[in-house]
């Protein structure tokens, strides 16, 4: 695509500071990062979202993440990671081109997960048998 400033980082159009390379993946630092080692892991070709990718892609894309993520934990001398992908407007995507944040994460970083919810009675069943329904 030839506006997607991922696609740019992939061509060498834009800089970034990169942190791995292969023939299907560029990985590469987040120039906001929630704590610093923050890295990006995108496909080198094209795709919204990991909801838009192939099992067999997401799973290459998967292979490198984890050993990128073993990576960033040691680099970045972080007692943990969160490896998580936002798919969609409303889970906080905001470049359009599948990526995985690797976030390192240290003791006491003051980043916060989000809220716990209950469901009523009844209510866990309804949404376990509506998502399995739609799978």
């Amino acid at each position: 695509m030839d506006d997607c400033i991922f696609c740019k980082i992939v061509k060498g159009e834009i800089p970034s500071f990169k942190i791995y390379e292969d023939d299907e993946v560029y990985s590469f630092l987040s120039i906001g990062p929630a704590n610093f080692g923050h890295t990006l892991v995108i496909p080198k070709r094209h795709s919204e979202s990991a909801l838009s990718m192939t099992p067999d892609e997401l799973g290459e894309l998967s292979k490198r993440i984890n050993i990128i993520a073993k990576g960033v934990k040691v680099g970045s001398s972080a007692q943990g990671v969160n490896i998580s992908f936002n798919c969609g407007k409303a889970a906080g995507q905001e470049v359009f081109h599948t990526h995985a944040h690797i976030i390192p994460r240290l003791e006491n970083d003051e980043l916060t997960n989000w809220p716990e919810k209950t469901y009523a009675e009844g209510e866990a069943e309804e949404f376990a048998k509506k998502i399995r329904e739609s799978l």
